[in-house]
């Protein structure tokens, strides 16, 4: 046997063990050695993929499309065609995309019916056909995938198939049929006979549907399963990404905003080649995380690069535009996003509580019920828990404006109750602040004070300087200079008293790690770049430990 046949044949068994990284330099040397065979360039392509290096799998997912023609085989040549296809459609190049598409359809149309087949019918009838407003033409389709698949015992095809039901009765408002039809897809993923390309696309759809539907709880355990597949199959850059783009959303939900962050910059930095849609949604996460701190050039430059990734910057760009005291514009962007979302009814149920929000803002008190209204029927019909914490909230706020302080406080109570049991902080102080209004109005000013106090605390710690500040007004406390919140000047005067982090940490009982976020916080907003400066201003600000 000589070396090149050696080398081909352990780039081979690395391919089939999935090791990538090992596969991908064996072929490569082998192709070097000498021509590579047409399901070779395929395997390559499909290598350079799961690394994360998009360009080089389309190049050889085209070569290899070429070779499979010229040695005959027809349905290869047709799947290398559906992986390029699919690489250009990560990308945003629909127009590339629907080409390969195309050429993989004519390759088919004449011969038998074969797996191939059911692999297009799902792209193009099922997942295709997702955004649509007739959806029982995905449901049928969908079953005819998996009819297929069944009859050529392809797990993959019938395991898509069932995701693509799931999905489409999910946005029928048929919960309970689409969740049972969803946990179908999961027990088919337990089946090794389900190939980690396509399983990996299952997983991250299974994400994304749980997170559209408010079901917080069950996106973080989806996300943990995901993660524990994920360690299964390394390196899958892509599939990687997306989950990670997930756990940003999920970690801002759940009021740990600086490992958000971090997931966040990691998916632009690994995805904004490779899934263009999915940077996107990065970009509007760390977008949405600077909005909340206070730091609204910084958000608006995201969500410009969200938008040019082709994800939709609403309704962030909108609560951005309302922070910014343009409450008119805030609701002209608003009102306009939801124009534009006609059929989506869970896509609405994200604009409609910041559009009440906005709408109260600029004292639209009967829009912004309609809103509400619209917002608790879309709750109602899709048993969303996360819908719900929010249609009660939006009604609280509503009843407010209309100075009807007693229907606002069981509906605010429920929605701080319910955001407490969602593991959201920061979404339970917002209902708090309106709750401790609520208790004002009824004359109970204890209430109130206890409502703004636990609320401070947690816009303190999560560095939310904008609601901070609102608070320190309702409270009748003086503002903080250059927008420090109460926590950071507690910080500041000691650091200018000269105190390390661990005794900071100590002095306030919270953890060095906290320390050190609030003074990155702190040299921000004073502009120092060093302990000594923010000591000095500190003095000059009367913010020391003593005074």
């Amino acid at each position: 046997m000589g070396r090149e046949s050696a080398t081909l044949i352990a780039a081979r068994v690395a391919f089939g063990e999935r090791r990538w990284s090992h596969a991908h330099d064996g072929f490569r040397a082998a192709q070097a050695e000498g021509s590579l065979t047409g399901p070779d360039l395929s395997a390559l392509a499909d290598c350079a993929w799961w690394l994360g290096q998009a360009d080089e799998s389309i190049a050889v997912g085209e070569a290899a499309h070429r070779a499979l023609l010229a040695e005959g085989d027809v349905r290869a040549a047709a799947w290398s065609a559906i992986g390029v296809a699919v690489n250009f459609l990560l990308r945003g190049d629909a127009e590339m995309g629907g080409g390969w598409i195309g050429r993989a359809n004519r390759l088919l149309a004449d011969g038998p019916e074969c797996v191939e087949q059911g692999y297009l019918a799902y792209l193009l009838e099922v997942e295709g056909g997702l955004d649509s407003p007739d959806l029982e033409p995905v449901v049928e389709a969908a079953r005819r995938v998996r009819d297929l698949g069944k009859r050529f015992g392809n797990a993959t095809l019938v395991a898509a198939s069932l995701l693509g039901e799931g999905r489409a009765r999910l946005r029928q408002a048929r919960v309970a049929e689409g969740l049972a039809v969803l946990d179908e897809a999961m027990v088919a993923l337990l089946s090794d006979d389900v190939a980690p390309d396509w399983a990996g696309d299952i997983y991250c759809n299974l994400m994304a549907a749980y997170y559209e539907l408010g079901d917080l709880r069950r996106a973080r355990q989806l996300v943990t399963v995901t993660e524990k597949w994920l360690a299964t199959v390394p390196p899958a850059v892509l599939f990687t990404g997306i989950c990670r783009v997930h756990r940003a959303q999920l970690l801002r939900a759940a009021g740990a905003w600086p490992d958000a962050e971090r997931e966040a910059e990691r998916v632009c930095a690994e995805l904004e080649g490779i899934a263009y849609l999915a940077a996107g949604e990065g970009r509007y996460e760390l977008g949405e995380l600077h909005r909340l701190r206070g730091d609204l050039d910084a958000a608006e430059a995201e969500f410009v690069r969200a938008h040019r990734l082709g994800r939709d910057p609403q309704p962030g760009f909108a609560l951005l535009t309302l922070a910014r005291r343009r409450p008119e514009s805030a609701a002209a962007s608003v009102r306009a996003a939801l124009l534009a979302e006609t059929t989506d009814r869970l896509a609405q149920a994200r604009l409609l509580g910041p559009a009440t929000e906005i709408l109260l803002a600029c004292e639209e008190v009967t829009e912004a019920a309609e809103a509400a209204g619209e917002l608790a029927e879309i709750a109602e019909d899709f048993t969303s828990p996360g819908f719900a914490a929010a249609a009660d909230q939006a009604r609280g706020a509503v009843a407010l404006a209309a100075d009807r302080p007693a229907q606002a406080l069981p509906l605010l109570r429920a929605a701080c109750r319910a955001w407490h049991r969602l593991d959201a902080p920061y979404d339970a102080a917002r209902a708090r602040v309106l709750l401790a209004c609520a208790y004002r109005d009824l004359g109970d000013a204890d209430g109130a004070e206890l409502e703004l106090a636990a609320a401070a605390d947690v816009f303190d710690r999560l560095g939310a300087s904008p609601d901070a500040a609102a608070v320190a007004v309702l409270r009748g406390r003086p503002l903080l200079p250059s927008g420090l919140t109460g926590r950071e000047a507690e910080v500041l005067g000691h650091v200018a008293a000269g105190s390390t982090n661990r005794e900071i940490a100590a002095a306030l009982t919270i953890s060095e790690k906290t320390v050190a976020r609030h003074l990155s916080n702190i040299f921000v907003k004073l502009g120092v770049t060093t302990r000594t400066a923010a000591a000095a201003a500190a003095h000059r600000l009367g913010l020391t430990a003593s005074g």
